[in-house]
């Protein structure tokens, strides 16, 4: 339980250092690839201990496919890029205008961040309650066993 709940605060973690990176850069208009910022997203995957049931998470989910079975918990599978394209403005003063005046902006909506955010938040205080719960647990085993 404990391998399972740290696993998933350290995927919640960098889902939330993702966030925070995407609002960071929600006006990063150049960036050392070219063109404006692209907002990044995490996926996960889920690494079960039953064999059983990890083939039948991998059949269902392409992405679940695990690479080191039989660990249990969750892993990140990819960090992907949004390449859907950001808003274009009209400013012709702007460095980082085209030849027709347009900036194109970052595709990183702040409503939808601040929705993650509260999402990887509230995942992250579940998987505390997990580890805690499991604390909890065990040292009333030892407690018995007195």
């Amino acid at each position: 339980m404990f391998r399972i709940g740290s696993s998933a605060l350290s995927a919640q973690r960098l889902r939330l250092d993702l966030i925070s990176n995407n609002i960071a850069n929600i006006e990063t208009t150049s960036t050392e690839e070219g063109g404006a910022y692209r907002r990044q997203d995490v996926r996960f995957r889920a690494q079960a201990n039953d064999p059983m049931f990890s083939e039948m998470i991998s059949s269902r989910i392409p992405f679940a496919n695990s690479d080191r079975p039989g660990r249990g918990g969750v892993s990140v599978a990819e960090v992907v890029e949004d390449d859907s394209p950001g808003p274009r403005v009209y400013d012709p003063t702007h460095p980082d205008a085209d030849d027709d005046g347009y900036v194109e902006y970052p595709n990183v909506n702040l409503a939808v961040e601040m929705t993650n955010m509260l999402s990887a938040t509230r995942s992250y205080e579940a998987n505390l309650s997990v580890i805690e719960a499991a604390r909890r647990m065990a040292m009333k085993a030892l407690e018995i066993g007195r």
